[in-house]
């Protein structure tokens, strides 16, 4: 049997970590030993001494990162090309410009058709029961019903808010009243402020990548 040079600390530390969130900091010694076939044996019982013993140095904690954070779409292309034609129709039946629609369905939904929040919100656009019963959507389950009724609201805010796409989002998130009792201005709430941006921020990509 033939042993093995000493190994980078990553390589045996990847094959622990597979499929933890973190891990906390941790010292032994791993014993590396590999067969005339090439397989390598990880092991922590001493067998000769011939066998390389690793000694592992505190690890720092791994922690994954969001994905929200990382900067990669939050679903896969696919999901949006499954409804590109739709949404597409839909934004010019209402004078709605479509990446700011893909936008507002990447950060509600995930394009999940069947997507329901904890607070109640539905479907692919999240409409609240109140908004959808507002705008004639029968089943916000539906992906059509509900993409009408969503298409139909945000024109009315873009309208209300002279187009201003960035309070027309922050009513879409935080109510119309919410808006109105910060002076027209995006209310100071951790996930509207955090909202606009996220979905701007699609939006932007959309109108250059489509």
């Amino acid at each position: 049997m033939k042993t093995l040079e000493r190994v980078p600390i990553l390589s045996a530390v990847s094959l622990i970590a597979v499929g933890v969130l973190c891990l906390q900091p941790v010292r032994a010694e791993v014993l590396i030993s590999t067969t005339n076939t090439g397989t390598v044996n990880f092991s922590n019982i001493q067998i000769g001494s011939d066998h390389p013993v690793m000694i592992l140095e505190p690890v720092t904690q791994i922690a994954v990162v969001p994905e929200a954070y990382t900067g990669k779409p939050l679903f896969h292309i696919a999901d949006k090309i499954l409804y590109d034609r739709m949404v597409n129709k839909i934004a010019r039946t209402y004078g709605v410009e479509s990446a700011l629609l893909h936008a507002v369905i990447s950060v509600e939904s995930r394009y999940n058709p069947k997507a329901v929040s904890k607070t109640g919100a539905i479907g692919l656009m999240q409409l609240m029961p109140e908004t959808a019963k507002r705008y004639g959507v029968a089943d916000p389950l539906d992906p059509l019903q509900n993409l009408h009724g969503g298409a139909r609201y945000l024109r009315h805010l873009l309208k209300k808010y002279n187009n201003d796409r960035n309070l027309a989002l922050a009513a879409y998130n935080a109510g119309e009243a919410s808006v109105a009792k910060y002076g027209n201005h995006i209310p100071p709430y951790p996930e509207t402020t955090n909202y606009v941006p996220r979905v701007m921020g699609y939006y932007q990509k959309y109108l250059v990548k489509g």
